[in-house]
């Protein structure tokens, strides 16, 4: 890899460490690595302009023989969350894309929990209540909702509700329930759709020892189960696709971005083999 500066979290493995390892958990330093991934890889793969994406990413827009190319820039990079008027009450959302002339079109709300896993049901009314809040005010708005939780294990868990694997290696009642309700609550494609459901949800357990794939357990949920963590960002592109691009095609701001396949950030981490070794997603090039 040439010997240039590239973000801690471009992949995702990086902010999961952060997430299981860091107990600065009141100051939401444990999740904000996932926001700023989640930002990185909304440009990169999505195709969105960095300058629409709240917390903004470490890259800026240059002209490359015509063409739009990226280049990773840390001055450019801050935290701030983007606030959207619900139709209830304002809320902030995590990682936001929000289009000149046009308003958010996509966002994205992170939950962590590092344990008292059977209190999951608080979270599930929560969800279900920011979706309906988001879409009263925006129908159109690609909503998602991504949810970690540690995989604590008995003999490092601080008491029976912080418990996520049981002694078979399997997750607890609590929280394959959990996933068996979020289930109800992911799938909106139109517009028209309950306002109590997200475009797409997923649900990962983090271990808090790195395997071959990561901190993400394989495990759980079950491979052909929708809520999947490598399932998110498909969803949420196709939904974007078939809202926004599909519905308004002269409308050139809402049609997604190709960067040039010689974008400086693309060549300080290599060809499309060394993009999906490290990050496990592809840029979106022409």
């Amino acid at each position: 890899m040439p010997d240039i500066w590239t973000p801690t979290y471009l992949p995702l493995t990086p902010a999961l460490k952060v997430f299981v390892t860091n107990l600065a958990w009141q100051s939401q330093g444990h999740i904000k690595p996932l926001h700023q991934h989640l930002a990185l890889r909304l440009v990169i793969e999505g195709g969105f302009p960095p300058d629409e994406i709240s917390p903004h990413p470490p890259l800026r827009v240059e002209k490359l023989r015509g063409k739009d190319a990226l280049v990773f820039d840390a001055s450019v990079e801050n935290e701030r969350e983007e606030t959207i008027l619900g139709g209830l009450k304002s809320k902030a959302v995590d990682v936001v894309v929000a289009k000149p002339g046009v308003g958010p079109v996509v966002g994205i709300s992170v939950k962590g929990s590092l344990g008292a896993f059977r209190n999951l049901t608080n979270r599930m009314e929560e969800a279900i209540g920011d979706a309906t809040n988001i879409h009263l005010m925006y129908p159109g708005l690609v909503y998602c909702f991504f949810h970690v939780l540690k995989a604590n294990r008995a003999s490092a868990a601080g008491g029976a509700n912080d418990i996520a694997i049981d002694a078979s290696g399997s997750p607890v009642a609590s929280i394959q329930r959990y996933h068996d309700v979020l289930l109800g609550l992911t799938g909106r494609r139109l517009i028209r759709d309950e306002f109590s459901r997200y475009e797409a949800v997923s649900l990962a357990l983090i271990d808090p020892l790195a395997g071959p794939f990561g901190h993400v357990m394989q495990t759980f949920p079950a491979m052909e189960s929708v809520l999947r963590a490598e399932r998110l960002f498909p969803a949420l592109l196709q939904t974007y696709d078939l809202r926004f691009p599909y519905t308004a095609p002269s409308v050139s701001g809402l049609v997604r971005r190709f960067w040039s396949p010689d974008s400086p950030a693309f060549r300080a981490v290599g060809d499309s083999a060394q993009w999906l070794q490290l990050c496990g997603y592809e840029p979106r090039v022409e």
